[in-house]
């Protein structure tokens, strides 16, 4: 099976220009593409993962990946998907950001003897000459067919900035500007961004010829990763210290029974062939493809030593084996008031809730227990003396928890 048949077979494209063209240079090992990714947080989310795990295939079999860090679209913000105007981030934040995603990607893709690229689009956006712009870029484009773009659409009743309206015209200038610079000849990314994508292509045979080699390919990276990369507390992100490795594990853990064949061949590098054969598993052979699922795509964020330790601390919880690692919140002699801490404030010392309404809510409704005791009582305290040791199992619903012990 080539490549392309491959991403194919994986669920992963959802759309082509130059079908027969793209086929042929990803099979050859002879694409040049790259993927956008906007710096919105100091960490990258599963919903990027999942572009990840694209470049990391397709580096695999011969191609160069370009990781383009949108330090320059970012002061602006994707409107994309947004019922409302992005934060502006100042200049320092922003490049906070793109120093995170550089160290992060790094863990997916080999970026050494020229093998993959790093860049920024700040280096020509960011110099830009506004009315250069409008003269070289603006003028090849329909005010128009811009307007009917998704991402434009959904805004135009809640109301649509002027300075979110030039997104668009900037994205545009990336994939011209890296096939000018790099000799990139292909761009990707989710079924969201498709017109984007489009206008890219169009604004370089438009400026450099209809031969000029510029090709498009949609994915459906955004719209399943952007499903995949939140859950109803926020975000599951790449960065231990804001979604541990055991955490992370629980997340594909419980994934649903219908999605969770759907993410091994999206994102695992397991052979097609062992993933088909789970096809015919029911009941509770689809434990065991979570656990897979979960195991594998920990161990190629975190590493093998972590995603064993994820696996078999959620054995113990679970499955009533031996103690192992589970995540732990330790408490200081600061975090007490007279030797005690009131429940509220325990979870948010967990993170198992992020406010004290949260855990006020999930307290009064049954959703919290000690040791598994339930406790519905929103001011009840635990002595400090009862969490020395081992500690005490803290639990919100039946799939987030956390030991709490004293430092």
């Amino acid at each position: 099976m080539t490549i392309y048949d491959e991403l194919k077979a994986r669920g992963l494209i959802a759309q082509v220009t130059d079908e027969e063209e793209i086929k042929e240079l990803i099979n050859a090992g002879k694409a040049t593409f790259y993927i956008g990714f906007d710096p919105t947080a100091d960490s990258l989310h599963v919903g990027h993962f999942m572009a990840l795990c694209l470049m990391k295939r397709l580096q695999m079999a011969g191609n160069k990946p370009i990781a383009l860090i949108g330090g320059g679209t970012g002061y602006i913000g994707d409107p994309s998907g947004r019922t409302d105007m992005r934060s502006m981030m100042t200049p320092e934040t922003i490049q906070h950001n793109c120093d995170c995603f550089k160290k992060q990607m790094s863990r997916f893709i080999d970026f050494s003897d020229g093998k993959a690229l790093m860049v920024n689009n700040a280096d020509w956006l960011l110099n830009l000459n506004y009315i250069e712009l409008l003269r070289e870029v603006g003028s090849c484009f329909s005010v128009n067919n811009m307007l009917r773009a998704e991402c434009y659409k959904q805004r135009m009743e809640k109301g649509l900035s002027f300075l979110e309206f030039n997104y668009m015209i900037m994205q545009r200038c990336d994939f011209y500007m890296l096939y000018q610079k790099y000799g990139c000849n292909m761009q990707f990314g989710g079924d969201d961004q498709w017109s984007n994508m489009l206008g890219g292509t169009e604004l370089i045979r438009r400026k450099l010829g209809k031969n000029a080699c510029a090709m498009t390919i949609t994915l459906l990276l955004n719209s399943e990763g952007n499903k995949m990369g939140k859950t109803q507390s926020g975000a599951v992100w790449l960065d231990p210290n804001k979604t541990s490795p055991f955490d992370f594990y629980q997340y594909w853990r419980n994934v649903g029974d219908a999605d969770v064949l759907k993410c091994l061949r999206m994102l695992a590098f397991l052979p097609l062939e062992q993933i088909d054969e789970m096809d015919k598993w029911e009941g509770s052979q689809l434990n065991q493809a979570k656990e897979i699922l979960a195991y594998e795509l920990t161990a190629l964020v975190h590493g093998e030593e972590e995603a064993k330790k994820a696996q078999d601390g959620a054995r113990a919880l679970f499955g009533g084996g031996a103690a192992a690692q589970i995540p732990t919140a330790e408490l200081t002699d600061e975090d007490f008031t007279d030797d005690k801490i009131d429940l509220i404030s325990l979870l948010q010392k967990a993170e198992l809730v992020t406010s004290r309404s949260e855990g006020r809510r999930a307290i009064e409704q049954g959703g919290v227990s000690l040791d598994g005791e339930k406790i519905t009582d929103v001011r009840f305290q635990i002595e400090k003396s009862s969490l020395a040791g081992e500690g005490r199992m803290l639990k919100r619903g039946k799939k987030k928890f956390k030991k709490v012990c004293v430092k």
